[in-house]
């Protein structure tokens, strides 16, 4: 059985999860908008994937007995000022979502909820990825800056994302 203080924490993370993959889906839009179909690809790819983390948390809340108990998703921005700024706030996200989880990770060692703890592991390791793979990104959009031709190489890279 979980805590209710633990099951109220791993529901908002729920929420943050459907939050990211909303937000990653108006990045997408933001995309298609300009015509950027790999950006957009690549963003909605990431959607989905968050989407799979908010239904582990959903999950794993019924698993230990908790009730999940949705709340309303903030609605994202739907504009940036270029690309690199839409990758740059994709990173700040990632960062912010790393510190949640890091709060449950404390939360769940302060309760001393070792299988809460196992579980976020995952999330750990995940977030150290996520985190790498925009900011790879970012860095490249940034030598890039706004010379078209490898502009467009690079939206056609991330096209081929699985």
């Amino acid at each position: 059985m979980i805590s209710n203080k633990m099951r109220d924490s791993l529901n908002g993370q729920v929420n943050a999860e459907y939050y990211s993959s909303y937000l990653y889906l108006s990045m997408s839009a933001y995309f298609q908008s300009l015509n950027f179909k790999g950006f957009a690809h690549w963003m909605r790819v990431q959607a989905q994937e968050e989407l799979g983390h908010s239904l582990k948390f959903y999950d794993y809340v019924v698993e230990r007995g908790g009730r999940v108990t949705l709340k309303a998703i903030e609605a994202p921005p739907t504009e940036w000022a270029s690309p690199l700024k839409a990758f740059e706030a994709a990173y700040e996200h990632e960062r912010k979502v790393t510190g949640l989880i890091n709060g449950l990770v404390n939360q769940a060692v302060a309760e001393g909820d070792h299988a809460t703890n196992v579980f976020l592991n995952w999330f750990v390791s995940e977030q150290v990825e996520e985190e790498a793979s925009v900011d790879a990104v970012v860095q490249i959009l940034k030598m890039v800056g706004d010379h078209y031709g490898p502009l467009f190489m690079l939206d056609h890279r991330l096209g081929e994302r699985k």
